[in-house]
């Protein structure tokens, strides 16, 4: 969720979910230990830290004063797992959870009121956590949708399947003014959001069967200068790599949150 929501004071650089409803807005990790989660992510992606106007168990991450993403240190409160967790911008969070719970999704938390706005906690039919948002975006939030730190990817038995889910909860490809544009790309499902690519859909080639052993799971990536330093980093500090290629790795951090660090392109 948004842990960073401004104050309703007319600032007219603040957005609305309403503006971009069905895009990815923000992404956060839900964590045991707040202080620990800041120490290793400054240790192995460089973030700096501030404190949320959601309270003491909130941060937010900066890279280079702007928002990256953001920590809730309510995993153990909540009995939630740790994990990393995209949201999305709807225009109603009720229906948004409706939806969900019409096309046999689960709803884990919410909807919540987190003024100025209302966020839940869910699942798709697979069991792929996401969370919703309704309301006001953070300040910065062109700014961190321009820089791209962070970009998603669900990893999923059926992607065709995940993408009517999806289609139907987020109003993509739904004709209204604004909505997400959904493209088939290469055997992934690609999200467009205003012309810029927000969200990718996979589950190997669209004509093969659904692949039963895969864990359907939204990954987030951050762009990173070094992925070899990441990842050595990762190790020092508590953490683990599970895969490494030329200009990715897939990294599981102190506490078990997996996540994945990819190479800066430039251009």
């Amino acid at each position: 969720m948004n842990h960073d929501m401004p104050t309703s004071s007319g600032t007219k650089d603040v957005l609305s979910s309403h503006s971009v409803f069905g895009a990815p807005c923000w992404v956060s990790l839900t964590s045991r230990d707040v202080q620990a989660t800041e120490e290793f992510y400054g240790a192995v992606l460089g973030w700096q830290w501030r404190p949320a106007k959601l309270g003491d168990r909130f941060r937010i991450a900066l890279v280079d004063g702007s928002p990256v993403a953001g920590i809730a240190g309510v995993a153990t409160m909540w009995q939630m797992a740790v994990a990393w967790t995209p949201y999305f911008a709807v225009r109603s969070a009720d229906e948004a959870v409706a939806r969900v719970q019409e096309r046999m999704g689960t709803t884990a938390v919410g909807p919540i009121s987190l003024p100025p706005g209302r966020a839940a906690l869910l699942a798709d039919r697979d069991g792929a956590t996401f969370g919703i948002w309704e309301g006001d975006l953070f300040t910065d939030w062109e700014t961190w949708r321009n820089a791209q730190p962070a970009f998603i990817t669900l990893h999923t038995r059926d992607a065709f399947d995940a993408a009517i889910f999806y289609g139907e909860v987020l109003d993509w490809a739904s004709g209204r003014p604004g909505c997400c544009e959904v493209h088939y790309e290469g055997g992934e499902v690609v999200l467009r959001s205003r012309g810029d690519v927000v969200a990718r859909i996979e589950s190997g080639a669209l004509e093969t069967a659904p692949d039963p052993t895969i864990r359907p799971h939204w990954q987030v990536h951050f762009t990173v200068d070094d992925v070899e330093a990441c990842a050595r980093a990762a190790e020092l500090h508590g953490g683990s790599v599970l895969s490494k290629g030329g200009d990715e790795a897939v990294l599981r951090d102190h506490d078990g949150a997996q996540f994945t660090v990819t190479a800066r392109r430039d251009g």
